[in-house]
């Protein structure tokens, strides 16, 4: 295992991650706030990683698989560290809560352990919204686009420990290209979302960062009511929408746009994607209009917003949907379990792993009923490999695995079976809000501080879609070669 150049790996991302912490200066500036405690730590912080860098330099840079899995999971209790701080300098929390709150800001989770969200600090209201940002196209793509100029076949396994999704799928020839073109997409959605949402009615830093947190399905707000602070703004409510939906979209088919190519927008995936979100959006519309609390458009209203921001892990919430009744409960808890597409800023499962196990096991019956036929599965006219197929139900057995593991442990500290399973789900899912003491007006600071990172780590575990994370269990990742 080479730790130099994870080290150096690591120093260099800490050095752009407190690039993007002046962020938070600039705001302490334009808002009057306090500015000292955050200059100097964003000053240390640089300095730091800054001389680790200048230490190895002359250190070549060698990420096989290895050294790129365990740069991974290091790098996101650097993440969880480098975060916390500010919170730790101008909130009143404890470093468990700090870290809890960091991690669900750069997973894009969106849960969180403060009550009074108004009454925070401008800068820490950016901060989180910024972690999001950050995270949303993975922190990971922003490493490659630095790797890849230092170590191409480094930056190829890195992308491969950390990509969403079943295959990795290269636009461009360069892995750097791709990803920086996918941060041009990131960075005009997010300008575009940001314009409308000020053009609708909402004030500049507000736009900001509920882009911030849109883009990157994260869901941190800066109103204690969410979006339901803006309930009777239907038009803001709908962009929102509208973008939670296009983030939960492989950010591939929006660079293929761009080069008026539709081909991505046509795939299998989008298309039961966005099947599914409309099929549950007019559910739960029609439920809830039938309760008679709405009209029929503010139901529609409700409904679709609320299965968009659930159905891509966002966790926005326009009112307190646990309210609605058991169908619309269950209604929203079958969106918990959808997940955006592969190569999006969503999380949980992902569509095209459900389109891979439902052609795998149709073709099962087939190969039952016809048992000398050859029978393949494909999506999109391509034929999906054995190892692909085994891997996506590997990664089912990881998954539900983790859920069943975090709900006994929620459960077993004296919580009722509801808060148990739906906060598991959206911990792992890096959903957000569940139901009953975790539901969409509640938050998690009710957890105690060890309670707190389990459930950062099931974030992670969520993040890096489990195999990254369990592979440091084995002992062959160990073993000397």
């Amino acid at each position: 295992m080479d730790y130099k150049s994870i080290l150096r790996f690591l120093s260099q991302i800490g050095m752009v991650l407190g690039l993007f912490f002046l962020g938070d200066l600039i705001v302490a500036w334009i808002y009057g706030e306090p500015d000292g405690p955050i200059a100097l730590f964003v000053t240390g912080f640089v300095l730091l990683n800054l001389l680790i860098f200048l230490a190895l330099r002359k250190h070549p840079m060698r990420l096989g698989i290895r050294e790129s899995i365990l740069s991974v999971n290091l790098l996101w209790i650097l993440l969880g560290v480098a975060g916390g701080v500010p919170l730790l300098l101008y909130t009143d929390l404890s470093p468990a809560s700090a870290f809890f709150e960091a991690i669900s800001g750069f997973t894009t989770t969106g849960a969180t352990v403060y009550g009074q969200i108004e009454s925070l600090p401008h800068l820490i209201l950016f901060h989180r919204s910024l972690m999001h940002w950050i995270g949303g196209m993975g922190i990971i793509v922003l490493g490659v686009g630095l790797l890849s100029m230092i170590n191409p076949s480094g930056s190829l396994s890195l992308f491969r420990a950390e990509s969403t999704g079943i295959q990795i799928e290269k636009f461009r020839p360069k892995i750097r290209e791709t990803a920086l073109s996918l941060w041009g997409i990131y960075l005009t959605l997010t300008l575009l979302d940001m314009v409308l949402l000020r053009l609708a009615g909402m004030g500049w830093f507000d736009a900001i960062n509920h882009a911030f947190s849109t883009l990157s399905t994260g869901g941190f707000s800066t109103k204690n009511a969410s979006m339901g602070y803006w309930a009777d703004h239907g038009s803001i409510l709908w962009i929102t929408t509208l973008f939670m939906i296009l983030a939960g979209i492989n950010f591939l088919a929006h660079l293929r746009l761009l080069h008026r190519d539709t081909s991505g927008f046509r795939s299998e995936e989008v298309r039961w994607y966005l099947g599914v979100f409309l099929l549950l959006s007019l559910a739960l519309t029609l439920v809830h209009e039938d309760q008679g609390y709405d009209s029929l458009w503010h139901a529609a209203t409700h409904g679709f917003f609320t299965v968009a921001s659930v159905m891509t892990t966002t966790g926005f919430a326009s009112t307190d949907y646990g309210l609605w009744g058991h169908w619309a409960i269950a209604l929203i808890f079958l969106a918990m379990l959808v997940g955006g597409n592969a190569g999006s800023t969503a999380g949980g499962v992902k569509v095209i792993r459900y389109v891979v196990v439902f052609k795998t096991l149709f073709a099962e019956m087939k190969r039952i009923l016809h048992p000398r036929a050859t029978i393949s599965v494909f999506i999109d006219r391509q034929k999906i490999p054995d190892a692909v197929i085994a891997a996506t139900f590997g990664f089912f057995l990881l998954y539900i695995f983790t859920n069943i593991l975090l709900a006994l442990y929620i459960y077993a500290r004296g919580y009722d079976a509801m808060t148990a399973i739906s906060g598991a789900l959206a911990i792992v899912g890096n959903i957000g809000p569940g139901f009953a003491k975790v539901g969409p007006a509640e938050n998690f600071a009710f957890f105690s501080d060890p309670d707190k990172l389990i459930l950062s780590l099931g974030m992670i575990i969520g993040r890096l879609e489990c195999y990254t994370v369990y592979l440091l269990l084995s002992a062959s990742f160990w073993k000397r070669f």
